[in-house]
């Protein structure tokens, strides 16, 4: 399947650069995957969709500090160090920018006044390494560490608290679970009144969820690698909603994947943790999950080839036309959609 059908035009001014203060007043288009009928509405209407005994699953993996800024030793050339991966003690894969300048054995300085630091112990591929902090790097992330953003999100003049979901709780991820950005507290409330579960899964999304299809024929594609992990308490919420009738609605397409990795590796859903490669494209038969909340993706990327997956190519590039004709907000704090 070639690449160039996952294409569309986006207007630039319709990248989202800043988060809606109430969050649930994003747009809300409503998509039936059957018919393609397409309806529009607000996201705090979502209520409207869900039904008693239904299950909304979410990923409660919260976004780390993971950009840091230093100087090398001697030269004092600027240094971006971005958190993509914690080892044994200290050590982190990270991605450095610009990586040519450093090699192995170098150190930079976040803050020479204190003598914090970090030493290059291997190069890797594509601008990774392998780093050693000098003293704990929780410490380290907690008093310099920035929240990381996408690279699309030029502002960045607002609480970085508006990154994370209502719910987050697990840190480990290096971006946010987006579609999950426009529950509230109270919203939440109001959906388990009703009688939907609420069942949380974690997975730690990675930096490499940004990085785009490049080959021609998506299925040559390796997609990244995620840890993730599911409780006892969240398998009951779901088996008990399906025992009743309800469906089951993923928040996100980590959430998705999360839910389809484990049905697909055990052929029933139980409490585990590990890690994910799945990479899901048009021809994959979904196991699990009945309905989809997420946002508007980036052309060319993995996240829409998921949802095209799940509600067919057609479908979804029509909805995204008339988003786009009717101003919806796309990306990371863009507006949403749900998949019925």
């Amino acid at each position: 399947m070639k690449l160039d059908l996952f294409d569309y035009k986006l207007p630039e001014n319709l990248i989202a650069q800043t988060p809606l203060i109430e969050r649930d007043k994003a747009k809300l288009l409503v998509l039936d995957k059957k018919s393609g009928e397409i309806k529009h509405d607000i996201f705090y209407n979502i209520i409207n969709y869900i039904n008693c005994n239904d299950v909304i699953v979410i990923n409660e993996s919260k976004v780390i500090n993971a950009r840091i800024f230093g100087k090398k030793e001697k030269t004092g050339a600027k240094i971006e160090c971005f958190i993509l991966e914690k080892k044994k003690n200290n050590n982190f894969i990270v991605l450095l920018r610009p990586s040519k300048r450093l090699k192995e054995n170098d150190k930079v300085f976040i803050d020479e006044n204190e003598n914090i630091f970090f030493e290059v112990l291997e190069k890797l591929e594509e601008g990774r390494a392998l780093i050693n902090f000098n003293i704990s790097a929780k410490k380290i992330l907690e008093k310099y560490g920035r929240v990381p953003l996408p690279p699309y999100i030029k502002n960045r003049n607002f609480d970085s608290s508006f990154y994370q979901t209502v719910y987050a709780k697990k840190e480990g991820s290096v971006a946010a679970p987006t579609a999950g950005l426009h529950f509230t507290k109270e919203l939440i409330r109001k959906l388990q009144d009703k009688g939907v579960y609420i069942a949380k899964v974690d997975l730690e999304i990675g930096l490499d969820t940004f990085k785009p299809i490049i080959e021609e024929d998506i299925k040559k594609h390796k997609i990244h690698t995620e840890k993730f992990s599911i409780s006892e308490s969240a398998v009951k919420s779901i088996i008990n909603s399906k025992t009743n009738g309800g469906k089951v609605i993923s928040v996100g397409t980590t959430t998705t994947r999360v839910l389809e990795t484990i049905m697909t590796e055990h052929g029933v859903l139980k409490n585990c943790k590990g890690k994910t490669d799945l990479y899901i494209y048009p021809g994959y038969k979904f196991k699990i999950i009945d309905m989809l909340i997420t946002n508007f993706h980036l052309p060319k990327s993995t996240l829409i080839v998921l949802v095209s997956a799940f509600a067919g190519r057609e479908n979804i590039l029509n909805a995204y036309k008339i988003a786009i004709e009717n101003q919806y907000r796309f990306f990371s704090f863009g507006d949403c959609m749900l998949i019925k």
